[in-house]
């Protein structure tokens, strides 16, 4: 992986603590718009993580496959991340 995987870990088990804390606030019958809320920003911390690896996938692993003529895959991929991104 040539994202920064420091920083990476850190922001995944952040994304972790707070679903420990989303599954507790729904046990505790907590209101729904403060656990939409966690949710969103749940879903916000796994999105930039997400765009963080595929940046650096682009500058790393894209970028070494174009200077090697093996292109065609790499692209492919992207495609299809792109593809699931839009649903």
């Amino acid at each position: 992986m040539k994202a920064e995987k420091q920083k990476v870990t850190r922001l995944l088990k952040t994304a972790r603590g707070q679903l420990d804390g989303l599954l507790k606030m729904v046990d505790d019958d907590r209101y729904c718009i403060d656990i939409s809320n966690q949710l969103m920003a749940t879903i916000a911390i796994l999105r930039n993580v997400n765009k963080d690896i595929l940046h650096a996938h682009l500058n790393g692993c894209v970028e070494e496959a174009f200077e090697k003529g093996d292109q065609h895959k790499k692209i492919s991929e992207i495609i299809d991340v792109m593809d699931k991104l839009s649903k």
